[in-house]
């Protein structure tokens, strides 16, 4: 993400929220439910589903939840590429929308805003707490409005197909060799910014109002960002996974900030993996195994460094050293199945097919993992999984470069197979999204 170009016009505050209830400011949000998306008729069947209403040209970095009431919602960024530039058209970079499906996925409401400041609000993930809350959490980048400066050096130079493919995404382009340097180097940019967050916004009526003001958790600074959902404990206290990155270490690192007055004040991050020396971009998820002990994921470096994982035992007070988990992987997202089962949902990476969206299960309490199976060829990932009514599964992810859009495509949860690790990413079973969904339903929890 360290993406830097020159910014030579002034931000404008363009904000036209609705102002809407009482005890505290939110804007209203109204969906309509389009029933005619199209499905692409591809190798993978695939249904776009944020290109209607007011979405602009790029999305990305999406997440799924299922609601009490068994809505399922989804938020991501939303802009003109990977990281939005303000600009007279979109002078508040970009910004974070919500659509929503109330039939298992066949159909989505059109997107509605839900935070657009004037920053680049990105990441966003979602989660409803036990009361009922809905929490988003994301973090944003700030340009500098004024005295932003060239960078020195020479930038790389990109083919066009590398930039249909990745766009300005530099994690991507980093495994790409530019046509005017014989290294794999990552691209820095011309703007300077500066990364901010992790922030959390609140919804009190299942997403259909939001508070109008995010809450910038301060205990997280300097530089520590999140791209995952906040996690509400047996104890019912609330953890919200984040990483930091230290260039003069060479070294990258995971944690969680804990808060134990829901979301009302929060204490200082625990470190995950910072003892390890590693690039470990981190994108933390946790997951609670049982009563007492976390599992948490954090991301590796590009295809070199694998990703690691740490285990708690006091609800994440305290972490053990991080493990290898055998296999390359980002933007991890882990759900658990009504079956016990766990799902591992990331952006894989492969010799022969590059980058592509990525599953791994559990069959034993993240002890081991089955995989990698193949969700998309697509190389954006940053996917969430949702367990449908009928026990198939509905994955959320994006694409990457121009005209990126976001992907839900529903699959069958592979049997259990013998055999430990594949040679290399095999197929899911995928389901039509169209079809009515079969078999006993259910509770939606």
């Amino acid at each position: 993400m360290g993406l830097k170009l020159t910014l030579s016009f002034l931000l404008v505050l363009n904000i036209s929220f609705k102002i809407h209830g009482k005890r505290h400011k939110e804007y209203q949000v109204t969906p309509y439910f389009d029933h005619e998306q199209k499905v692409n008729k591809d190798s993978v069947p695939y249904k776009i589903i944020s290109k209607n209403g007011i979405a602009r040209e790029y999305q990305a970095v999406p997440d799924a939840c299922r609601l009490k009431n068994g809505d399922i919602v989804v938020v991501y960024y939303d802009g003109d590429n990977h990281v939005t530039y303000p600009n007279q058209e979109y002078p508040n970079a970009g910004r974070i929308c919500l659509i929503r499906s109330k039939d298992e996925g066949r159909s989505w409401s059109t997107p509605v805003v839900i935070y657009d400041d004037v920053n680049d609000n990105r990441d966003p993930h979602i989660n409803q707490m036990s009361d009922g809350t809905l929490v988003l959490s994301f973090f944003s980048l700030k340009f500098e409005v004024s005295g932003s400066h060239i960078l020195k050096g020479e930038e790389p130079s990109y083919n066009q197909e590398q930039i249909t493919k990745y766009g300005n995404n530099p994690d991507l382009l980093h495994e790409q060799q530019p046509e005017n340097s014989k290294k794999k180097v990552r691209p820095t940019g011309k703007i300077k910014w500066k990364s901010i967050g992790p922030y959390v916004l609140k919804s009190y009526n299942n997403g259909k109002t939001w508070q109008e003001e995010a809450k910038l958790i301060t205990t997280s600074t300097p530089d520590w960002n999140c791209s995952a959902k906040v996690r509400e404990m047996p104890d019912g206290s609330w953890l919200l996974p984040v990483y930091h990155s230290e260039p003069s270490k060479k070294a990258a690192w995971g944690g969680v900030i804990p808060s134990y007055d829901k979301g009302k004040t929060w204490g200082k991050v625990v470190s995950i993996g910072e003892a390890a020396n590693l690039v470990l971009a981190a994108e933390t998820d946790v997951l609670l195994l049982n009563n007492e002990t976390l599992f948490a994921t954090l991301r590796g470096d590009r295809s070199i460094v694998n990703m690691h994982y740490a285990l708690s035992n006091d609800l994440g007070k305290r972490w053990s050293p991080v493990k290898d988990m055998g296999f390359v992987g980002h933007s991890p997202s882990l759900t658990r199945l009504k079956n016990g089962k766990i799902l591992l949902s990331y952006r894989g990476f492969y010799d022969s097919i590059g980058y592509y969206t990525g599953l791994q299960i559990s069959h034993d309490n993240a002890k081991t993992w089955q995989g990698p199976y193949l969700i998309d060829n697509t190389p954006g990932a940053y996917p969430s999984t949702v367990e449908l009514m009928d026990g198939s599964l509905l994955a959320i992810y994006y694409e990457e470069g121009k005209g990126s859009s976001i992907r839900a495509l529903r699959f069958k949860l592979p049997d259990i197979e013998d055999g430990k690790s594949f040679t290399g990413p095999k197929k899911l079973e995928t389901l039509p999204l169209d079809s009515e969904p079969s078999g006993r339903k259910a509770s939606p929890n």
